[in-house]
């Protein structure tokens, strides 16, 4: 396949995947995000791989470009950017404890869990690991007062189920989807960021 070829059919896809994207789900976690910013509450986000890159991205996002002058800031944490604090965690305790293991510190009722994941994740599986760290966080907003927001892919996978708010980008492809979960971060922040500016207390 020529480069322009293969250029054309990739950008083709994206068009299809936007006209398919699940924009009433995508309005209720802006709307969920914003009771957030209105109530006080702690945003934590996580992610694994290319996806704990987007959670990080999304948290110097959420903390700086939805900032108004005169106006309450955002308190939004995320989880898998202390290296260190990881690394002991999932050294002493395993991997599937990274995160939930840092909810116990900071979690409040009333916060919220902001998960990327491509997958979303299996039910678990004494044989399977996949993505339990990021299950077990939503399972413990759940159980604990907060409120679980997934972007997810393919079928959306365990998260459709346990998220308050589960956002599918409608396709079976991984770069795909890490690429819609960047510009859907990047969209909800640019409209709270509105949002917030024509709120008046």
């Amino acid at each position: 396949m020529e480069n322009e070829e293969f250029l054309t059919t990739y950008f083709s896809e994206m068009k299809e995947v936007i006209d398919r994207m699940p924009l009433q789900e995508i309005d209720r976690a802006i709307e969920a995000l914003f009771d957030a910013w209105k109530n006080e509450n702690q945003v934590f986000l996580i992610g694994n791989g290319g996806s704990a890159a987007t959670a990080s991205h999304a948290n110097n996002d959420f903390n700086k470009a939805t900032v108004v002058e005169g106006k309450r800031r955002f308190r939004a944490f995320c989880l898998n950017d202390n290296v260190s604090w990881v690394s002991a965690l999932t050294n002493d305790l395993g991997w599937s404890e990274a995160y939930v293991e840092q909810l116990k510190n900071y979690f409040r009722p009333g916060d919220y869990v902001v998960v990327f994941s491509v997958h979303g994740g299996k039910i678990e599986d004494p044989a399977v690991e996949w993505s339990q760290n990021l299950l077990k966080a939503m399972k413990y907003a759940n159980e604990h007062g907060g409120k679980a927001i997934a972007f997810t892919g393919f079928d959306g996978g365990a998260m459709k189920d346990l998220a308050d708010i589960c956002v599918i980008v409608p396709v079976n492809s991984t770069p795909h989807t890490e690429s819609f979960h960047m510009s859907l971060e990047h969209l909800i922040v640019t409209c709270l960021r509105e949002k917030i500016a024509a709120y008046d207390e």
